[in-house]
């Protein structure tokens, strides 16, 4: 299950960030959407975890947590909307 990480802080990488939700089981992967032009974080990025009753437990657990000084929004990630 694919999860969005909101709120990150600017310092936070993607292995802090994996670290984060390996409590929960194994994390296919964990990625930190960066600017095209500039190459920085943009402050969001999305964690997959192999079970979809663990993601739904992290969800629960650590929505409004905090990482690296930051208050988080987690959720279930929802598909990308069409761009016009």
């Amino acid at each position: 299950m694919n999860l969005y990480v909101g709120n990150l802080s600017f310092d936070t990488d993607e292995a802090s960030l994996r670290q984060f939700f390996d409590e929960y089981g194994p994390v296919r992967s964990a990625r930190i959407i960066t600017d095209r032009d500039t190459g920085r974080s943009r402050g969001f990025g999305f964690v997959e975890l192999e079970d979809a009753g663990a993601a739904l437990k992290a969800v629960t657990e650590l929505n409004g947590s905090e990482l690296d000084g930051r208050t988080l929004t987690i959720n279930e990630a929802r598909p990308r909307e069409p761009r016009r």
